[in-house]
């Protein structure tokens, strides 16, 4: 299904050379570069895209955790692979914040980084690996693929508490959610291309109910309230219960537009979601994201050349981890 895409893709690509032939390559000073890897691990690209498909065909959803772990992992401290660091007993790590609730299958970072090691030892990072296997779970989504600049190195610092204060709560609203996509140096336009993930995946009833119960939302479609409350019949749903709602009802594993146009309809999962076709700044991106793919794509792949590259270690700083989950 995904490569019958791909005619979008490169249309979304030709419009992205045009756009970060004009900026200002501010990767170059950090450090990363799209052939860092050229002599030390050359088949790397290769062998995460192997993986990939090989895990999608196994789990589908690991696409989505694989998208998803680039948004969490930046957000806090940089792309530095802290969000793949298990908790230690007397120090919780970001997986154990209530902003990552539902986040799972990091199991499968840690059978891609296996197989990388297998091929070049002690080479590659966590931190690059969550930003390739991200890329490459877009992609077989239906998404757009990007070059990325490669380079990063691992931390060995992660704290819950530090993604409690950073990652924006599920009710955020689009001042907020502006400000914090400000912060990476993203405008307008692309922090709306950036949320356009939300077309694949699904929320959790936890953080659907206050939408529901005791009154609807008024800024919710009635229709759609009325089909969210049969996914969460419930004002308090059992925390270990895996009751939840995909996000895009008709093409729920299909990274596409058809986000825009839920939100059009006011069909929005998240408070941000439908709030953002109502606010004057952003709906204007919204609408044409709605009519125009290519358009969104172009933005989307924008977006995430500039957020891929916030805060890294590059050089001497930080390390290279063997597995993922725990630092050497």
């Amino acid at each position: 299904m995904w490569m019958a895409r791909m005619s979008v893709v490169t249309s979304a690509l030709v419009i992205l050379s045009i756009l970060v032939g004009a900026s200002v390559d501010h990767a170059a000073a950090a450090g990363l570069s799209y052939e860092f890897y050229k002599e030390s691990c050359p088949m790397l690209e290769e062998i995460v895209r192997k993986e990939v498909t090989r895990i999608y065909y196994i789990h589908g959803n690991a696409a989505i955790s694989f998208a998803r772990n680039i948004f969490h992992d930046c957000a806090v401290q940089g792309c530095d692979g802290s969000l793949m660091l298990k908790s230690l007993p007397g120090h919780e790590g970001e997986q154990a914040s209530e902003r990552n609730f539902g986040m799972r299958n990091f199991k499968y970072v840690d059978e891609i980084k296996a197989s990388i090691e297998s091929a070049c030892p002690g080479v590659v990072s966590c931190a690059d690996v969550v930003i390739l296997s991200g890329r490459d779970g877009i992609a077989m989504l239906g998404g757009p693929h990007f070059e990325v600049r490669l380079g990063r190195r691992d931390t060995r610092e992660f704290s819950r508490s530090a993604a409690d204060a950073i990652l924006p709560p599920h009710d955020t609203d689009v001042d907020t959610f502006l400000k914090f996509m400000g912060n990476f140096n993203l405008s307008i336009p692309q922090a709306v291309a950036l949320i356009g993930a939300h077309t694949v995946g699904r929320t959790h009833c936890i953080h659907l109910v206050d939408r529901l119960y005791p009154t609807v939302d008024p800024t919710l479609n009635g229709t759609y309230a009325e089909y969210l409350k049969k996914r969460c019949p419930t004002p308090n749903p059992p925390p270990n219960a895996v009751l939840y709602s995909r996000n895009d009802r008709g093409t729920p594993m299909i990274f596409d537009n058809n986000y825009f146009r839920n939100i059009m309809q006011l069909k929005g999962s998240l408070r941000l979601d439908n709030a953002l076709y109502l606010d004057p700044r952003t709906r204007p991106y919204v609408e044409r994201m709605a009519k125009d793919n290519s358009y969104f794509f172009a933005t989307f792949v924008e977006a995430m050349s500039i957020f891929t590259e916030y805060k890294v270690l590059t050089g001497n700083e930080g390390e290279i981890r063997k597995q993922c989950k725990s630092v050497n």
